[in-house]
């Protein structure tokens, strides 16, 4: 019974359960997602995110070494985000033609994330900090966390904010382009990238090559904008 417990307790610290857990449970979730003809609402990041929490919960795993153990993953990021640039480098003459459209989208699509992050939550009743929190959340979450922290927020509620703008996006945000009308792959995947970043792009990649580089170029562009206009928007 104590070797019993000494196990459990040396597995519960160690990075292979965290890795083994993250990757298998993504792994189950993206071939449910297959199975369901890609259902919207079981998208795999959001499936395998609640199931994660569920086990930490369940099995009374320390979150702090949970994260510690995943940290290879996290680390991952960096390169995975890197690697954008590829197929970016391959839409180049597409990119170039539509230079004035990306930039307008990403400097207008910036501008009302802001003003609706911070300003609407004001108007709503809510806190300077909460709003201040909100505020950066169409941009990736290091960008955010400091962002948050130098209007006044506060950095975790800011990664909560992040999350919720990404994953809403990549769920609801293709269907709201079809309803809307919106065709060009172009302007589906800057519309992807400018509101839900990293996580609306992994989506948008899915539709087609176009939409990704796109969605890519957005999502680095957006970062930039909102840390200049959140600087005139918010107080």
């Amino acid at each position: 019974m104590e070797n019993l417990t000494a196990t459990w307790e040396w597995l519960s610290t160690s990075p292979l359960l965290a890795l083994t857990l993250t990757v298998g449970l993504y792994w189950a979730s993206d071939k449910l997602w297959e199975k369901s003809g890609r259902n919207p609402l079981l998208t795999p990041l959001l499936v395998a995110s609640a199931l994660i929490c569920v086990v930490l919960v369940v099995l009374r795993l320390d979150y702090a070494a949970y994260a510690s153990g995943a940290g290879i993953l996290t680390f991952l990021l960096g390169p995975a985000t890197v690697a954008l640039a590829l197929p970016l480098h391959r839409q180049a003459s597409h990119v170039k033609e539509a230079a004035p459209m990306v930039l307008g989208a990403v400097l207008v699509g910036a501008f009302f994330s802001v003003l609706s992050g911070y300003w609407v939550t004001v108007l709503l009743g809510g806190s300077a900090e909460l709003a201040a929190s909100m505020a950066p959340k169409s941009s990736t979450t290091p960008i955010a966390m400091a962002l948050a922290e130098q209007v006044g927020g506060l950095a975790p509620l800011a990664v909560l904010f992040v999350m919720v703008a990404g994953l809403s996006g990549a769920e609801i945000g293709p269907k709201v382009l079809d309803l809307v009308g919106v065709r060009d792959p172009r302007a589906r995947g800057l519309a992807m990238g400018v509101a839900s970043h990293g996580v609306g792009t992994s989506r948008a990649f899915q539709e087609g090559q176009t939409q990704g580089a796109f969605s890519g170029l957005a999502m680095g562009l957006t970062g930039l904008a909102v840390s200049v206009i959140i600087t005139w928007l918010v107080p």
